[in-house]
């Protein structure tokens, strides 16, 4: 087997998505080969759909798949130094090849309950967002200077505004319309903002607080890539967002509803969706072999329009153009949310090799 010439790292590699994009990787010829894949998720011991979708694809294959499975719990800012301190090393002696691609696709939504970390943030934030931002500034020292990107799996839920979100009407209050405010990211990171147990429906507040972490990861986007473009050394380095769209994968495993978790989701989503499919071929139900595909062009390719050879700062709806919420493309709170952000991670310089880090 030829030596593969970058890596591909994926979180929430056990999820109905993660699988999908690890089985797409495997089974493509030229991607299979050229390569290198770090698999993460929770827990590697228990990843049962992440080790089946590997051995039914690398059964398939002409050639051996190099590739590694890693845990790493995402809401645990100490677990995130100690992974990302693993693999920059590992680079670094030249034992994988440098990072082309780092797919932050790892997800989780809570329903009726409302959790924290031990450091007492929303799990919702730190899971999505903040743990996701450390593993991506720590592992910049790792990426492939010319052509690397990070790619933030995002959500319709990142923006009130949406029309897909009046299905729901989960923000339907006015007060839920503005979502970040100029000041700090306080109420957010410690879950005071849209409390569960102010919350009649069972799963409105935490698809708020869902959302809130994503719109942080879709802020995060423009930011970053500010930054990079003013890094002598990672100013070819691309930074984008893609809504894979409503996919039937195991995010609602938290909810206590038999009606959302195995009607809705199991049986009239997934019938929807075939339905729909005939007609609209990127509409808001997609399936995990669809929204993977185009999570791949993402990371991966330069083409079809609009990727490119480096797609900065690039929003996807899919395999199309998306529109970001306004708020992620406000300076003042961009520039407070990676403030707050620093503060909460407690990132120091000899952390990361971003020049403008701070």
């Amino acid at each position: 087997m030829a030596d593969p010439r970058g890596t591909i790292i994926v979180t929430g590699a056990n999820g109905g998505l993660g699988t999908a994009i690890v089985s797409q990787i495997i089974s493509a010829p030229d991607l299979n080969a050229s390569y290198h894949g770090i698999y993460i998720a929770r827990n590697v011991a228990t990843a049962k759909s992440l080790d089946t979708a590997i051995v039914n694809q690398v059964s398939r294959s002409a050639t051996p798949h190099s590739h590694e499975k890693i845990s790493l719990d995402l809401s645990n800012l100490s677990d995130v130094r100690t992974v990302a301190g693993t693999i920059n090393r590992r680079v670094a002696e030249g034992m994988v090849p440098r990072i082309h691609a780092i797919v932050l696709n790892a997800g989780y939504e809570e329903f009726e309950k409302q959790t924290w970390t031990e450091d007492g943030l929303d799990t919702s934030f730190a899971t999505n967002y903040l743990g996701h931002w450390l593993l991506s500034m720590l592992l910049l020292q790792s990426i492939d200077a010319d052509r690397g990107r990070v790619l933030w799996i995002c959500s319709w839920s990142h923006n009130p505004h949406d029309p897909r979100n009046s299905w729901n009407g989960a923000f339907k209050e006015a007060k839920y319309n503005i979502v970040l405010n100029s000041n700090n990211i306080d109420a957010i990171a410690r879950g005071q903002w849209s409390l569960s147990k102010d919350d009649m429906t069972g799963w409105a507040a935490g698809y708020r607080r869902y959302g809130a972490s994503k719109l942080c990861g879709v802020v995060a986007i423009s930011e970053l890539q500010r930054r990079l473009d003013q890094d002598s050394a990672l100013n070819n380095v691309s930074v984008l967002g893609i809504d894979p769209g409503l996919v039937n994968t195991g995010i609602v495993r938290q909810s206590g509803s038999w009606v959302l978790r195995v009607f809705l989701w199991q049986l009239l989503l997934p019938a929807l969706r075939v339905i729909l499919g005939c007609f609209i071929s990127n509409g808001p139900l997609r399936s995990a072999r669809k929204s993977a595909s185009d999570i791949i062009a993402a990371a991966l390719m330069s083409s079809p329009p609009p990727l490119s050879a480096r797609p900065k700062a690039l929003y996807l709806n899919g395999s199309e153009l998306g529109i970001r919420n306004p708020e992620a493309l406000d300076p003042a709170k961009g520039s407070m949310l990676w403030r707050d952000t620093i503060r909460y991670t407690q990132l120091e310089s000899q952390e990361t090799c971003l020049e403008h880090w701070c």
